[in-house]
């Protein structure tokens, strides 16, 4: 899941970057409304979390210009403006969800969970199933022929990505894109080094192998031969 967290607050915004990403998730941040728009523009996200309170371009007006140029990301508007009013003026220029500032991070990941929940087709947003492993999205439990396995968050994240991505050959970049939100560094072995350990857990007690190296090219999750 890749998120993008709109907000000039350095101090806010560090907290919920280091909070999304410990949970697994891909964060980006851009500090003005200008420059969140043109990323939610150029780019695809799960989820944005966007301030009112924005320098160059302000919350209110960025969530409606996304309406008026149909990008249909959802979007969770965060403001230290907690009033009724207030609520329903971010709900109506197309915000889907609204938490006042302060709050609690755990809240913050119920909302975005409820809200991919939402806005995202029922089977796809609840459970991923590849051969015998299945992988809950909502209370990120994975089982394999019945058996829990225990998974690290950036385990997690890869293993949900190899599996939204089944079938489907994925590079390291691909990889390093999606699930630690970085420009890939042809020397690093974090994606080799993640990949062993996760199929240490989900395909080593196990007869059959669901991960498989292409040699060259990348990985692939399939429970073909």
């Amino acid at each position: 899941m890749k998120i993008l967290l709109v907000e000039d607050d350095k101090k806010t915004a560090a907290f919920i970057l280091r909070g999304l990403q410990e949970a697994g998730y891909a964060a980006e941040h851009a500090c003005d409304g200008e420059e969140g728009l043109r990323r939610i523009i150029m780019e695809r996200y799960d989820v944005v979390i966007a301030d009112l309170m924005l320098p160059r371009m302000d919350g209110l007006t960025m969530i409606a210009e996304m309406a008026r140029q149909k990008v249909k990301t959802p979007t969770i508007i965060l403001s230290a403006k907690g009033s009724l009013d207030d609520r329903i003026r971010g709900l109506q220029a197309g915000g889907d969800d609204y938490l006042a500032k302060p709050f609690s991070f755990s809240e913050l990941l119920a909302r975005i969970q409820a809200l991919i929940r939402r806005t995202t087709a029922a089977a796809e947003a609840t459970r991923l199933v590849v051969g015998d492993l299945a992988v809950d999205l909502l209370s990120r439990e994975v089982t394999r022929q019945g058996r829990r396995i225990e998974l690290q968050p950036r385990e997690f994240a890869l293993l949900e990505y190899l599996m939204r991505s089944a079938g489907r050959v994925v590079s390291k970049t691909m990889i390093m894109e999606h699930v630690w939100n970085y420009n890939f560094d042809p020397l690093t072995n974090v994606v080799e080094a993640r990949i062993s350990r996760l199929r240490d857990k989900v395909d080593r007690p196990f007869d059959r192998k669901l991960i498989h190296t292409i040699r060259g090219v990348g990985y692939v999750l399939k429970s073909e031969v």
